[in-house]
């Protein structure tokens, strides 16, 4: 049963002042609708006045004034029995020869069947008042219940053209239905201003009329003129004698009861009454420019439940802003209907807080509530929440989260209403003293040290009317300490008033003894990686020292060598590039560079086993193609599975020749004449990865002036670039004279930018 929550008492003179308001409101429309209706009335008897005596429309208006004047009638009247004369009765006398009905007087016509026959009478006398405005076709169409637009009279179309616009969806873009949406009258004097790439009703290109179908503020549906020629502009006189048509037009289809239950709609109060326990249909009233201004009550099914108590039978016929004023506030359930009726997509909410006024008091009342279109009105069904069924979708609720008890609280009563679960987390009993508890009783169970978060939950949940959430520590009545998880949500009316609150406890023990133990072991991880990070600086360190950024250069006879190094942008990706570059005791000139594969302490201490190694073993005097295979021996047996690549040279000064070989390694460039190109390889494999590799030796004669450029993959690597498109960029780029080894150098580094997080080695020779 509906549970009614006072609010604060609206008071005798607000009450007097509200009714006040509504009643000259309501006398305003009706004025403003008896003048509208008269303003039709004269200006049909102008037009018939017009056509009976060959005149203009202002010479008909005065003599139907001087009319009026000389017999004493009425100007409303006597245009009533201009428009009522049988051989004045322009509109609706003829016959309608398209359509093969015969004449027939709207008004001799019982009320069933001129539902049914109005539509097809109306379009035909229709055609036989426009032609002498030069139309060619008329046709009317009808507004269904699902919005859709059904072709109910037509004159002039033709029997294809006809079956073609039967029905028109309201998915589909029409100008009819653009008017219907809209309520006002489009005029179009030429085919140029109608709208782009809409279709069209006949194959005419002239001007084109839509005008909306009303009767009594209610849209029934709309009628479309059309004209094969284009027309300078619709004249004043034959606008206002087109409304006219327009409005008897509608009235011939029916005043809007007999339309709504006439003989197309008797099924639909028996339907109403079967299928629905409470339910209200009204139609939409719009004022001049079309714009939904209130709804008209035209029926109420048997079991309809007002909130207010009324009859239902005292409603029919009356505003719905009238019978419940406050739901016309912002967000009410007024603007939800106009909302369906424009968009057409159904409403419904459950346990939506209404408020009505009952003896002078605002009342909130828990309504269930579906709104939903039908014809050019909305039918509303609504029903007193059940108190039942609100705990169940609770339930339902904290058993889909799992493990939540589920409340709610009235702000107004202070009830409180718990489910089962949640007596069991508070190991209370239901209808135990105190029970079920309120958030202000939420103290008596919180731990001290967790009043303040609870405090400044209530004040987010009730004074800033936000959800909330917070966790405190529940002492249960057997004394137990559990961890609990708060979480609730206002809720409010449509004026956004609080009247509730609602929300969950959940018990988070077990997760708090879970994220003890994580914490425990993120500490444990923590050490790991401070330990993997102090063996990381360790490697940084190690590679820095043995391969600094840059070194001193190294002199020989006629000599001038420089080397580079630069590390990887990130220091986690620490590698194993290394170069060395040493006059050995034969004063011949030691070059080497190598890449070791991998990253980290692994590839460090590699890169120092096989460039320590290369020293030693440089001293015996052995050539390039030696040490490289002494070199791979070291990386296969001597070391951790180390692999890499590596090109060894020694240049004789005396002789001015290179002696080099290479592991796997990427080519020499050598540079002459301002003209950079790469060396020929030798054969020869990576170091550590077969015990028997051998290595092929070669000589490359220099002259003066002539540069050797020696370099790890880091150079030049760039993610999606084969190796040999970066080569050509180096070489470019290394294609001019060398005036200074060291600017060389530095102009190398700067104008290779990879983006592999790779580490760089170079060493730079030039010949003086």
């Amino acid at each position: 049963m509906a549970t009614q929550q006072p609010t604060s008492p609206i008071g005798d003179d607000q009450v007097a002042q509200l009714t006040a308001l509504i009643a000259r409101q309501q006398c305003e429309l009706e004025e403003l609708r008896a003048q509208a209706a008269t303003e039709a009335l004269v200006d049909l008897a102008t037009g018939v006045l017009s056509e009976r005596l060959r005149c203009s429309p202002g010479e008909a208006v005065q003599q139907l004034t001087r009319l009026a004047a000389r017999s004493g009638m009425p100007l409303v009247e006597l245009a009533a029995d201009v428009i009522g004369q049988p051989a004045g009765d322009a509109l609706i006398r003829g016959a309608a020869r398209p359509l093969r009905y015969q004449p027939a007087r709207l008004a001799e016509t019982p009320p069933v069947q001129r539902a049914v026959d109005g539509p097809r009478i109306a379009a035909a006398a229709l055609e036989e008042a426009l032609a002498p405005l030069g139309a060619v076709a008329v046709a009317l169409w009808i507004i269904e219940p699902d919005g859709a637009l059904e072709l109910a009279g037509e004159a002039g179309l033709g029997a294809l053209e006809a079956s073609r616009w039967q029905r028109i969806p309201p998915q589909m873009d029409s100008v009819a239905q653009r008017v219907v949406r809209d309520g006002c009258p489009q005029w179009w004097p030429a085919s140029h201003q109608l709208p782009r790439q809409v279709p069209l009703v006949g194959q005419w290109r002239g001007a084109r009329v839509v005008l909306p179908l009303a009767d009594a503020g209610a849209l029934l549906g709309a009628m479309e003129i059309c004209w094969p020629h284009p027309l300078e502009e619709f004249a004043p006189a034959v606008r206002h004698q087109l409304l006219a048509l327009a409005e008897v037009c509608a009235r011939s289809l029916g005043v809007h009861g007999e339309r709504a239950w006439g003989g197309r709609g008797l099924w639909l109060p028996a339907l109403l009454n079967a299928l629905l326990r409470s339910a209200l249909v009204a139609h939409a009233v719009r004022d001049h420019n079309g714009r939904i201004i209130d709804f008209q009550i035209d029926y109420v099914s048997d079991g309809f439940v007002d909130p207010t108590g009324r009859d239902p039978h005292d409603l029919v016929g009356r505003r719905l802003s009238h019978v419940h004023p406050l739901m016309t506030i912002p967000n009410g359930l007024f603007g939800r209907a106009v909302e369906v009726l424009l968009t057409g997509r159904p409403y419904q909410a459950d346990g939506l807080i209404i408020r009505v006024i009952v003896g002078g008091r605002a009342v909130a009342m828990e309504m269930d509530v579906r709104i939903g279109r039908l014809f050019d009105g909305i039918a509303i069904t609504w029903q007193p929440t059940n108190a039942t069924d609100d705990l169940t979708a609770i339930l339902q609720h904290a058993q889909r989260l799992g493990e939540l008890g589920g409340w709610q609280q009235d702000v107004l009563t202070g009830d409180v209403r718990w489910t089962d679960h949640t007596f069991t987390l508070f190991r209370l009993t239901p209808g135990a003293p105190g029970t079920p508890v309120s958030l202000q009783g939420l103290d008596a169970y919180v731990h001290t040290d967790d009043l303040a978060t609870v405090d400044r939950f209530r004040d987010v949940l009730l004074n800033q009317m936000r959800p909330a959430a917070t966790t405190f520590r529940l002492i249960r009545a057997d004394g137990v300490i559990r961890q609990i998880r708060a979480f609730a949500e206002p809720v409010t009316d449509t004026a956004g008033t609080l009247v509730a609150v609602r929300g969950t406890y959940q018990d988070l023990s077990t997760l708090y003894h879970t994220q003890v133990a994580l914490a425990a072991t993120r500490n444990q991880l923590a050490d790991t990686e401070q330990r993997a990070d102090d063996q990381q600086r360790l490697a940084v360190q190690l590679q820095r020292a043995i391969t600094p950024f840059s070194a001193d250069p190294v002199e020989a006879t006629g000599l001038d060598v420089a080397v580079r190094y630069r590390p990887a942008d990130q220091d986690h990706l620490v590698g194993g590039d290394w170069y060395d570059s040493v006059i050995l005791p034969s004063k011949e000139v030691l070059l080497a560079v190598g890449d070791i594969a991998g990253h980290g302490i692994k590839a460090v201490t590699g890169m120092v086993t096989l460039r320590n190694s290369l020293r030693g073993l440089a001293m015996t005097g052995a050539g390039p193609a030696q040490l490289l295979r002494w070199l791979n021996d070291v990386a296969y047996h001597l070391t951790d599975n180390i692999t890499g690549t590596a090109v060894c040279g020694l240049y004789n000064p005396a002789t001015r020749t290179l002696r080099w070989a290479c592991a796997g390694h990427l080519p020499p460039v050598l540079v002459r004449d301002g003209t950079a190109c790469t060396l020929p390889l030798p054969q020869g494999v990576l170091l550590g990865a077969d015990a028997h590799s051998t290595y092929e030796e070669t000589a490359t004669p220099l002259r003066l002036d002539d540069g050797i450029l020696l370099f790890t993959d880091g150079l030049i690597e760039r993610r999606g670039i084969a190796l040999d498109e970066a080569l050509d960029t180096l070489v470019l780029v290394a294609g001019q004279p060398i005036a200074d080894l060291q600017q060389y150098a530095d102009h190398l580094l700067r104008h290779t930018t990879p983006d592999t997080d790779d580490d760089t080695c170079l060493i730079a020779v030039h010949l003086r």
